[in-house]
């Protein structure tokens, strides 16, 4: 058997909604530091550390048992007592964490020595109330006041923080435990008394507060934690998604945690059933509700659980913006990008209240519209959100082309705005050929083809609303926009698209992963697309764990770097769907082969959000970008978008018909997909490979449903109407 090296992040993180609990392996959070506990953006907790009359404890191991839960070995070193000396590893206390609205946290310590010991175990806690921005640029910034308040006879220890009208509390009370706590020199104290063989456990309950509203720290212990509700909703939800079974360990493995790292990054919608939800961007630092993130998510998400796509479209919706605010890049119809609810977004004193600086979110809420209609058949969502679509749709014309030379381009207006408004938004991300930034407006070339894409589904929208004019108008200018693209942005010597138009209309031939994206959309002519796969699939462009943002060959070039070269899931799996829209089923099934294994290297095959682009040799494995969010939802959703690309699954709820187009390559001969959702109805069809076809059989539901096309005739038939 060959070894296979393992790789990520050495610490632990658990949460659940907007709480985030992120320590060493060994429990500690130490200061100054990222790690500590988190709530709505503010850091409650961001000192932790436990002790035996002043001695550290010693690890022996620990890790995560769910999204909300963790566990902890720890054992003694030798330290005194005034009844005499401790000897080393007598004494075992496993420490466990279960987030659900508040915290819970279990200490439980054994005596496996021979002689009764008594000592102090102590534990050291500080607040800072630091706003996760602050903490994410290294600042130590005191705004308001920190009060703490220990109450002997509530056994309970209440930390607030104040600063005008924005106040943020933590309480930690004792819950069972075996001795009293005492609280003195930040710290809370227990004294431990354990003959031979006996058990000491105490119970603290972490208590939040925003304002008057209070949450609530789980009251059963972390062993009841399977019986208590918040594990009840997440089996029920856990019912209703798509399930897979196959032969190939791996991809199921890959499979199976992608589907428990979006049960992680769940956030409920206020004022719905605890079955509809929003899906955060990743952990640590984005538990937060994000516009393209949160589309792109829905989209890989639309076999599996297409209500994801159902609350991106609610919650954006209900922010779409409807002035000009240049402070916060918001113009009318814009979708927003990122929504925050720290003390720094409290004041205003950053953008994200919420800030719309994205260029891409608003013809992908366009994308998402369409796709959750037919994967689902609801007319009514067409009709909820067709105001809307209006609004985006003006926004495309309006202040999207900022010019008005038929093209979509992005500059920010505000102080503190993002240089970059594309999925690749890093400050450095966009380079000319010899490596210089590019200025800006910047006509990026994937935003032209989500734009094109968006009109022509938009244009299948109107129809089905019985608006035949209005449908006809999106295609002529899709057609114009298609043409006009491929003249401006193609270029002949490289066989490639350009990566952008820069500020003065100049072709940026920086060969990046973005040209990819075309295919996806569908604006690629049939007879360029075999240059573009071609030139994508490049050694220098193919690190073999997954195509890279930047080519190799760039002086750009560092495959440690955030996006001038490494890999990230999402984008590989966006461009297999564009493989595969064009008919290049062979290079799908190389690009999720790659994506697969690299995620079987990470810790619980758990994809981060990106990794770095070093070349795959023989005996080689991934290697982590440094401060990667893991879990993270769309590294997660490419397993999913992965799965349609190489069954070519093509939904069509509205006329009670699921095409499918598949092409299981040799590595994964065979897929059976449980509970595919169409509209109303279940499926469960089994994918198998028959010499070099693949067959499939539905094993429940109407087989008549089920039908064959091709997935380039698919495009054909969007693009004709």
């Amino acid at each position: 058997m060959t070894f296979k090296v393992q790789v990520g992040p050495p610490q632990i993180a658990i949460h659940q909604a907007m709480t985030v609990m992120v320590s060493e392996t060994d429990g500690r959070i130490d200061w100054p530091g990222d790690k500590g506990l988190y709530f709505f953006d503010t850091r409650l907790i961001s000192a932790w550390s436990v002790y035996a009359n002043g001695t550290e404890w010693e690890l022996l191991s620990g890790g995560a048992t769910n999204f909300d839960a963790a566990r902890i070995f720890l054992t003694n070193q030798a330290f005194l007592t005034e009844d005499g000396p401790i000897l080393p590893h007598t004494l075992a206390f496993e420490l466990s964490r279960v987030i659900d609205q508040g915290m819970h946290e279990d200490l439980d310590i054994s005596n496996h020595g021979q002689k009764p010991v008594r000592f102090n175990l102590e534990i050291a806690l500080r607040s800072d109330f630091a706003d996760v921005f602050d903490v994410k640029a290294k600042r130590s910034i005191r705004r308001g006041h920190i009060t703490s308040d220990w109450s002997e006879a509530r056994q309970t220890l209440r930390t607030n923080y104040d600063n005008a009208d924005f106040g943020r509390s933590v309480a930690i009370s004792v819950g069972h435990g075996d001795s009293r706590a005492v609280f003195a020199n930040g710290r809370l104290s227990f004294e431990v008394k354990l003959p031979p063989g006996g058990q000491w456990h105490c119970c603290l309950l972490y208590e939040f507060a925003t304002g008057k509203k209070r949450y609530h720290a789980p009251h059963g212990c972390a062993a009841q934690a399977e019986q208590s509700s918040q594990a009840k909703a997440h089996r029920d939800w856990r019912q209703t998604v798509l399930k897979l079974r196959t032969s190939n360990e791996e991809f199921y493995r890959f499979f199976h945690q992608a589907v428990d790292d979006m049960a992680a990054l769940r956030l409920p919608i206020e004022g719905t059933d605890h079955m509809v939800f929003v899906p955060a961007a990743g952990l640590p630092w984005f538990m937060a509700p994000f516009g393209r993130d949160s589309l792109i998510v829905s989209l890989q998400n639309i076999l599996v659980y297409p209500e994801f796509a159902r609350g991106s479209l609610d919650v954006l919706g209900r922010w779409q913006a409807t002035e000009r605010d240049d402070y916060r890049d918001a113009e009318p119809g814009k979708i927003m990008h990122e929504l925050r609810y720290g003390e720094l977004a409290h004041f205003k004193l950053i953008p994200h209240t919420p800030y719309y600086g994205t260029a891409d979110a608003t013809p992908l809420y366009l994308i998402t519209l369409h796709a959750a209609w037919r994967a689902t058949g609801d007319h009514a969502l067409l009709e909820k959100y067709l105001p809307n679509a209006e609004a985006a749709l003006d926004w495309i014309d309006n202040d999207g082309d900022r010019d008005g030379d038929g093209f979509q381009e992005y500059q920010t207006r505000s102080p503190v705005g993002y240089e970059n408004m594309s999925w690749k938004d890093a400050g450095d991300s966009m380079v000319y050929s010899d490596g210089s930034p590019v200025h800006g407006p910047k006509a990026l070339c994937e935003l032209q083809g989500y734009v094109y894409d968006a009109w022509l589904r938009s244009a299948e929208i109107f129809d089905a609303l019985g608006k035949p004019d209005r449908a006809a108008q999106l295609r002529r200018k899709a057609a114009v926009l298609f043409d006009q693209f491929n003249e401006a942005f193609w270029d002949e010597e490289t066989g490639f698209y350009a990566y952008m138009l820069d500020g003065h209309k100049r072709q940026v031939v920086t060969i990046a992963s973005d040209p990819g994206h075309l295919l996806w959309s569908g604006i690629v002519p049939p007879d360029r697309a075999a240059r573009v796969v071609a030139r994508l699939m490049a050694p220098d462009m193919n690190s073999g764990w997954g195509i890279r943002t930047l080519s190799s060959d760039h002086p750009a070039f560092n495959p440690y770097s955030y996006q001038n070269g490494s890999v990230w899931p999402h984008d590989n799996s966006l461009i297999a769907l564009g493989f595969k829209r064009y008919g290049y089923a062979e290079e799908v099934g190389r690009i999720a082969r790659d994506i697969s294994e690299a995620a079987s290297h990470f810790l619980m095959n758990q994809l981060p959000e990106l990794y770095a682009g070093v070349e795959r040799t023989s005996g080689s494995f991934p290697v982590q970008y440094l401060g990667a969010n893991v879990p993270q939802a769309w590294a997660a959703g490419s397993c999913f978008a992965l799965l349609q690309a190489m069954l070519g699954i093509q939904p069509d709820a509205p006329n009670d018909r699921l095409y499918v187009d598949p092409a299981l390559p040799t590595w994964l001969p065979d897929i059976t997909l449980i509970d595919l959702r169409l509209g109303h109805r279940h499926l469960d069809i089994r994918f198998r490979r028959d010499g070099k076809k693949t067959v499939w059989d539905v094993l429940r539901g109407d087989a008549k449903v089920v039908q064959y096309r091709s997935s380039v005739a698919a495009a054909e038939a969007l693009r004709g109407g």
